[in-house]
């Protein structure tokens, strides 16, 4: 049973720097692609940043030169470290892992960036 366990989200200024992480347990997860989406209040969910089993990654347009994913294949987990946050990155972020055509979810972790 694959299980992803997020952490690392609350209450920061703008400005400021969190990062989150995303524990995944069940299996080894080295070959699969992983990533964060996240939701705010009354809006669809979207895809933040992405990276591959090799390391390749993707991001949204919005965080670009902000946010940084990293992953540590020995520990299964996935990193997002998110520096220089703004009100608008206030969200649920929710990690994901895909495999073989299915995808898993984390339960989420609110972030709110406030003064």
């Amino acid at each position: 049973q694959v299980q992803l366990v997020e952490s690392g989200g609350g209450l920061v200024q703008p400005g400021g720097s969190l990062r989150l992480s995303c524990a995944a347990s069940g299996s080894d997860f080295s070959l699969f692609p992983r990533g964060w989406y996240r939701q705010a209040p009354e809006q669809q969910r979207e895809l933040v940043a992405s990276i591959t089993s090799v390391g390749n990654t993707n991001y949204a347009d919005s965080v670009k030169g902000r946010f940084t994913i990293v992953r540590d294949n020995a520990k299964n987990t996935v990193y997002l470290q998110m520096n220089s946050l703004k009100p608008e990155d206030t969200a649920v972020y929710y990690c994901y892992l895909s495999r073989y055509g299915i995808v898993y979810w984390g339960q989420g972790t609110l972030v709110t960036v406030s003064s």
